[in-house]
C-alpha cells in the first residue's frame, strides 16, 4: 500500500468518527439522489413542477382536493425514461378542481370548485375524461400562489442548488488553483501582478460583483452559475498561493528543479496532490456559500427565472404568506436551504479535522 493510499484510509477513518460530518455527508448524498431522480419523486412530474391550478392557490400543508381529469385536445406523447429523467413529462390531462361529482349515463356531473363557498355546475362526456375520471391529490407542504405543489417544486429546485454549487466550485477551483499556483511558485513579478488582481477583486463586495456579472451576462440559469463562480475564486487563489509558497522550499520540490522538470509539471504532479486537503475544505465552504448567494439572487429576481423552481425564488413568491395564516409556504424552501448549507459546512469542518488542515 502506498503512502497516499494509507493517508486516504486514515483520513476516511477519522471522518467516519465525526458524527456531524457523516450527517452532512448523508444529507448531501440524499440530496444528490433526489436531484437526479427529481421528476420520478415529485408529486408533480410536469416540467419544472409547473402545474398551475389557480383555484387551489395558497393552501396549507396537508391540504387535499379532488380533481376531474379531462383529456387535452392534442394527444400528449409519453416520454422515454431518459427524457423524463431530465425534463419531466407533460400532463396528459387538465386538472379541474371539484367538490363533488356524479356519473349519469355517459356523462359526469360535477360541482367545479372556484373559491371557498363558490362553485359552478359542469357536465362533461365520459369520453373526454381519464379512465379514472376523478382523483384526490394531497399537498403535503401546501400550494403556492399559483396552486403549484410546494413539495414538488422543492424537489425539482434541489437540482438548481446542487448545480450552482457544483459549477461554482469547478469554476472557482479552476481559476484559483491556476492563478494561486503561478503566483506562489514563480513569485516575483508574476506574484505581484496576480496579487494586485486578486486584491482588486477582493475589494469589491461579492454581491455587488455578482450583480455586475449577472447584468453583463443577462438573467438566466447558466448566467447566474458563471457569475457566482467568477466571484468566488479569490479565496481559493489566496489559499493555494500560501500553500505553494510553503511547499516550493521543501527538498522534494528542489529535487524536481534539479532534475530539470518544468514549473507546470512540478505544480501539477508534485504540488497539487499535496495541497488537496485545504482545497477540499474551501471547496465545501464555497459550495455552501454558492447555494446561499444563488438563493439571494433568485429572491431579488436576477437569478434563476420563472417558471424554473429555485428555493430563493419560491421564498420570494410566497414570503407575503409569512405574516398571514400560512407561513410554511415560504419557510419550507428556507428550511431546505438551511439544511443543505448546514450539511456542506459540517462536511467541510469534518474534512478539515480528518485531513489535519491547519
Amino acid at each position: 500500500m502506498t503512502n497516499s493510499q494509507s493517508y486516504s484510509r486514515a483520513a476516511w477513518r477519522r471522518l467516519k468518527k465525526n458524527k456531524g460530518a457523516m450527517f452532512g455527508l448523508v444529507i448531501i448524498i440524499i440530496s444528490m439522489l433526489v436531484a437526479v431522480f427529481a421528476y420520478f419523486l415529485s408529486p408533480d412530474p410536469s416540467p419544472n413542477a409547473n402545474r398551475i391550478i389557480l383555484e387551489t392557490g395558497g393552501n396549507r400543508p396537508g391540504f387535499s382536493q379532488q380533481f376531474l381529469l379531462l383529456k387535452k385536445e392534442k394527444a400528449v406523447q409519453t416520454p422515454g425514461f431518459l427524457k423524463q429523467l431530465i425534463a419531466g413529462k407533460e400532463d396528459r390531462y387538465y386538472y379541474i378542481p371539484v367538490n363533488q361529482y356524479q356519473i349519469k349515463g355517459d356523462s359526469i356531473y360535477a360541482d367545479k370548485y372556484i373559491d371557498e363557498g363558490v362553485s359552478e355546475q359542469v357536465v362533461y362526456p365520459l369520453s373526454r375524461t381519464a379512465s379514472t375520471a376523478v382523483v384526490r391529490q394531497k399537498y403535503l407542504l401546501g400550494t403556492d400562489t399559483y396552486g403549484r405543489d410546494i413539495l414538488g417544486r422543492i424537489i425539482i429546485g434541489t437540482r438548481v442548488s446542487l448545480s450552482v454549487g457544483l459549477i461554482t466550485v469547478i469554476i472557482s477551483l479552476s481559476i484559483g488553483l491556476l492563478l494561486g499556483s503561478l503566483a506562489g511558485y514563480y513569485r516575483g513579478r508574476t506574484d505581484d501582478i496576480i496579487m494586485w488582481f486578486i486584491n482588486v477583486i477582493w475589494s469589491i463586495p461579492t454581491l455587488l460583483l455578482v450583480f455586475a456579472i449577472t447584468l453583463a451576462l443577462g438573467k438566466g440559469f447558466w448566467q447566474v452559475f458563471i457569475a457566482i463562480g467568477l466571484s468566488m475564486w479569490v479565496n481559493v487563489a489566496r489559499l493555494v498561493r500560501g500553500q505553494v509558497l510553503a511547499l516550493r522550499e521543501l527538498e522534494y520540490i528542489e529535487a524536481t528543479r534539479a532534475l530539470g522538470y518544468s514549473g507546470i509539471r512540478t505544480i501539477v504532479k508534485h504540488i497539487w496532490p499535496n495541497i488537496m486537503g485545504p482545497v477540499l475544505v474551501i471547496a465545501a465552504s464555497n459550495f455552501a456559500a454558492a447555494i446561499v448567494i444563488e438563493a439571494g439572487l433568485s429572491f431579488l429576481g436576477i437569478g434563476v427565472q420563472p417558471p424554473q423552481p429555485s428555493w430563493g425564488l419560491m421564498i420570494k413568491e410566497n414570503y407575503n404568506f409569512i405574516i398571514t395564516q400560512n407561513p410554511m409556504l415560504a419557510l419550507a424552501p428556507g428550511f431546505a436551504i438551511m439544511l443543505l448549507v448546514l450539511a456542506f459546512n459540517l462536511l467541510g469542518n469534518g474534512l478539515r479535522d480528518a485531513l489535519n488542515v491547519r
